[in-house]
C-alpha cells in the first residue's frame, strides 16, 4: 500500500558514478541486498547521519572514512543493521570495507558501509564478502534503478528521482535513491539517501548543501516518531562534467542549489508516501510562528499524535484532535483566539472554537483525499515551516508485529 503512482523516472547517468547489485541472501535467499557504488577518482562526498546515540557501526566507520580518505567506494546492505553489535560491529563493518578494497585496489579507507535491517544481530559478513564479486562485475552507470531496489527493506516500491540542467553552457546530471517506510522521524528516519552529481564542487559547497537540503528533506518527514540508528544521506559529487568547480561565489550556485533541492524534496517525499501502511500524504504548514523551532514544535506534535494519524486513516475530520495537538505543542503565550486551524481550503478553527463557516461535509470532502494538507496559522511572527507526514493504518500495526518474522 501506498500513495501515489510512485514509478520510477528513467534516469540521467551520472558520469563517473557507477552501480552494481548483487544478492548476499543476508534475510532471504536469493534477494538482490547488496549494492556497491563506485566513484571516480577525485569524486567528494558529504553527508549526514542518524543523530540517534546508538548509532550503528556503519555510521561510525562512515564518518571515520569520510573524514581521513577520498572516497571511491560505496557499500550497502540491507536485511541487516549491524547496530547495537559492540564493538564486533565494528570489527565487521571495517572488514567489508576490507575486503571490498581488496577486490578493487583501493585503500580501505576509501570505503564507506551502509547497513539498513534488524536491529541487535551480528553482520554475516562472509555472505557479503562472497556476493562482492557479483556486485562489482554489475558495475554500470545505467544502474540506477536496479540499485534502488537492491536497498529496499519493508518499502513496497523503489524510490528514486532525477534532474539534467544546464550550468552556463555545461549540461549537469543529477540523480538519486532512497529506501525507507517505517522508524521515520526526523534526525533522521530510517531512510538511506544517494544522490550525485557530475558537476565538480568545492568541498565546503558540498557539505554546506548536504547540510541545507537534507535539513528541508529528509529531516522534515516522518511516519512514526521513531528515531533509526542508520540513517544516513549522503551527497556525491564526481566532478566529471566539463564545467569549473562551483564555489560559494560561482553565479550558477543557485541553480544548481534549486535542483538539486528538488530531488532531495522527491526523494523524501517518496519515503512518506511509501510509509508502512500509509493511505494518505500529509502536509503540514506552520505559518506566521515566532521561530523556527516553535513552527517545528506545533507540526510535528500534530503529526505524532496517534490520535490524528488514525483519524486520517479512517478520513474522519474529527478536527478537534488537531485542535488538542495544536494547544499542547508547548508553545508559550499561545493567543487562542488569533490562531486558525485549515484543513485544505476549509477553515476548522477560528477565534478560539469551531470556525462559523465550518461543516462537516465540506471537512468529509478534504479528509477524503489521497493527499491532505493541514494548516496552522498562529499569527505571531513571520516563520514558515513544512513537515511531511501519513496516517497510521492496520497495517502499519502488522507489518511491524511482523517484522521478524
Amino acid at each position: 500500500m501506498a500513495v501515489g503512482p510512485g514509478a520510477l523516472p528513467t534516469f540521467y547517468p551520472v558520469a563517473g558514478v557507477g552501480l552494481g547489485i548483487g544478492s548476499a541472501g543476508i534475510k532471504k535467499p536469493g534477494k538482490k541486498d547488496l549494492v556497491v557504488i563506485e566513484l571516480a577518482p577525485g569524486s567528494r562526498v558529504a553527508g549526514i547521519f542518524t543523530r540517534n546515540q546508538f548509532c550503528a557501526a556503519p555510521v561510525h566507520v562512515t564518518r571515520n572514512h569520510l573524514a581521513s580518505d577520498a572516497p571511491r567506494y560505496l557499500l550497502i546492505n540491507t536485511g541487516n543493521a549491524n547496530a547495537g553489535t559492540g564493538e564486533q560491529g565494528m570489527k565487521d563493518a571495517q572488514a567489508c570495507c576490507q575486503a571490498l578494497a581488496d577486490h578493487a585496489g583501493v585503500a580501505s579507507g576509501s570505503v564507506l558501509p551502509f547497513s539498513t535491517g534488524v536491529i541487535g544481530e551480528p553482520l554475516p559478513v562472509a555472505k557479503i564478502v562472497g556476493a562482492l564479486p557479483q556486485a562489482l562485475a554489475d558495475v554500470s552507470e545505467s544502474h540506477w534503478a536496479e540499485a534502488a531496489s537492491g536497498i529496499m527493506t519493508t518499502d513496497t516500491r523503489p524510490k528514486g528521482a532525477t534532474r539534467q540542467i544546464d550550468l552556463d553552457g555545461h549540461t549537469v546530471s543529477i540523480s538519486g535513491i532512497s529506501k525507507g517506510a517505517g522508524m521515520i522521524r526526523p534526525n533522521m528516519a530510517t531512510m538511506l539517501g544517494f544522490i550525485a552529481t557530475d558537476a565538480k564542487i568545492a568541498p565546503d559547497v558540498l557539505s554546506s548543501l548536504a547540510s541545507e537540503l537534507g535539513e528541508k528533506s529528509f529531516n522534515r518527514i516522518t511516519i512514526d516518531g521513531d528515531t533509526s540508528t542508520n540513517d544516513a544521506c549522503m551527497l556525491m559529487a564526481s566532478g566529471q562534467y566539463s564545467g569549473p568547480e562551483i564555489t560559494a561565489d560561482s553565479p550558477c550556485l543557485p541553480t544548481l542549489r534549486d535542483a538539486l533541492r528538488e530531488v532531495f524534496l522527491e526523494l523524501a517525499h517518496a519515503i512518506v508516501r511509501d510509509g508502512e501502511g500509509a493511505t494518505k500524504f500529509v502536509t503540514i504548514e506552520v505559518s506566521r510562528a515566532g521561530s523556527v523551532q516553535e513552527a517545528l514544535d506545533v507540526a510535528y506534535t500534530v503529526a505524532h499524535s496517534p490520535l490524528v494519524k488514525t483519524a486520517l486513516f479512517a478520513s474522519d475530520p474529527n478536527w478537534g484532535r488537531i485542535l488538542a495537538a495544536v494547544g499542547r505543542a508547548g508553545v508559550e503565550r499561545l493567543d487562542l483566539n488569533a490562531l486558525e486551524i485549515w484543513l485544505g481550503d476549509v477553515c476548522l478553527v477560528r477565534n478560539g472554537g469551531r470556525a462559523e463557516d465550518y461543516s462537516e461535509s465540506r471537512g468529509q470532502a478534504v479528509m477524503d483525499g489521497e493527499e491532505i494538507t493541514i494548516h496552522i496559522d498562529l499569527r505571531r511572527g513571520d516563520v514558515m515551516e513544512r513537515v511531511w507526514t501519513c496516517d497510521f493504518s492496520h497495517d502499519y500495526v502488522t507489518i511491524n508485529a511482523e517484522y521478524r518474522t
